[in-house]
């Protein structure tokens, strides 16, 4: 039994000082091994976002009746504020509604009064296990998925649930 469990010692040294002089990734491992935990840990986040149709998004000149209609249609929670050239230039969650329905009037503000205009964002290509890590370091529930400044994407924490990454 010795000489057996020294074969199988040396075989994965070997497997991994391949993999190492190859450059071999965790990415390319998600790419040959696509199911199980570990897989489901090394998606990207475009493969699990929302996309098209799916996204909340709305001007910073909209009505908050107009907002929450959207909020409420889209079902995920929060909203993207975007400029003429459909930049993210804010958001809006549901928290942001709740802090910002004080005596003044919720109603009669615009989306660009409450927006957050920092809000957290992600790159498609990030992984998933990545973008988790940084909705409980931030203590958020959902995050944009911009490339060049624009939304091509928005991700909830369900999403990630849905795809086994938590």
């Amino acid at each position: 039994t010795t000489s057996t469990t020294m074969q199988l010692a040396l075989g994965d040294a070997l497997a991994i000082a391949l993999l190492e002089k190859k450059g071999f990734s965790a990415k390319d491992f998600s790419i040959f091994h696509p199911g199980g935990k570990l897989g489901a840990m090394l998606k990207l986040v475009r493969e699990v976002m929302h996309t098209g149709d799916e996204l909340p998004l709305t001007g910073p000149s909209s009505s908050m009746s107009e907002t929450l209609l959207i909020m409420s249609q889209k079902s995920l929670g929060s909203v993207g504020i975007v400029d003429e050239a459909g930049r993210l230039i804010g958001m809006i969650t549901d928290g942001d509604i709740r802090r910002n329905s004080g005596a003044e009037g919720l109603l009669t503000k615009t989306a660009g009064d409450i927006m957050n205009r920092t809000p957290k964002t992600v790159a498609p290509s990030m992984l998933a296990s990545e973008a988790v890590k940084l909705l409980n370091e931030k203590k958020i529930t959902s995050l944009f998925v911009v490339e060049d400044g624009r939304p091509v994407g928005l991700v909830h924490i369900p999403d990630f649930l849905r795809a086994g990454v938590i």
